[in-house]
């Protein structure tokens, strides 16, 4: 198995991917408060996914400086480093969209839709969660990372008819239309990087065999 592979390398090893479990941990904590915070419109539990995603960017440094402190060898560290900063984009994204939210008045007219794609993407986060537990135990990945690409290509379809309704709902001036545009990309971005995530992590199943 993979995880036995890591084991036998050494304190260093172990840290890391239990820095990067946490990370990724922390990215699912992040994508729920933001489903629940857009469900019942808590702009302070918002605001707590953002204090996650500065929470997961201490994470992400710490795994990075145990990384180029000699865990793992060489030829693995910059793939190890990319897929770890894949994971700090989405938290990046998701941290934007919270911003959006508030200068967006998300209509009612489109309440629902945005709170389902919410949901795919937490779905998602757990999926990218999955599929790391899969690797370090040298499962196959396929079926997971085709769940992944599944839940992106409906959130795909989910915001062309988002962007059709919003087009349709009047707004009082041009920095409204923009902030609830901005949060429309937002929300229907995060998908996409998760995606991005998963390939990174069947790039490093590969390597790590």
């Amino acid at each position: 198995m993979i995880l036995d592979k890591i084991l036998s390398l050494g304190k260093k090893e172990r840290r890391v991917t239990e820095e990067i479990r946490r990370h990724i941990e922390l990215l699912c904590d992040a994508c729920d408060k933001f489903r629940c915070a857009l469900e019942i419109g808590d702009s302070d539990l918002m605001r707590e996914v953002s204090e996650l995603e500065r929470e997961g960017d201490s994470v992400r440094r710490r795994v990075i400086s145990h990384i180029y402190d000699g865990a793992f060898l060489p030829y693995i560290r910059p793939d190890l480093c990319r897929f770890v900063e894949s994971v700090d984009e989405v938290f990046d994204a998701l941290a934007d969209t919270t911003i959006y939210y508030g200068e967006a008045r998300v209509p009612e007219a489109i309440r629902g839709e945005c709170i389902r794609v919410a949901l795919l993407n937490h779905r998602m986060s757990d999926l990218l969660r999955l599929t790391y537990e899969a690797m370090l135990a040298g499962e196959d990945l396929r079926e997971k990372t085709l769940a992944i690409r599944i839940f992106e290509k409906k959130i795909d379809d989910m915001k062309f008819t988002l962007r059709s309704e919003a087009r349709k709902i009047p707004v009082e001036n041009y920095w409204v239309g923009k902030g609830l545009s901005d949060f429309i990309l937002g929300v229907t971005s995060i998908s996409d990087l998760i995606e991005d995530a998963s390939d990174q992590l069947e790039v490093l199943s590969v390597i790590l065999r």
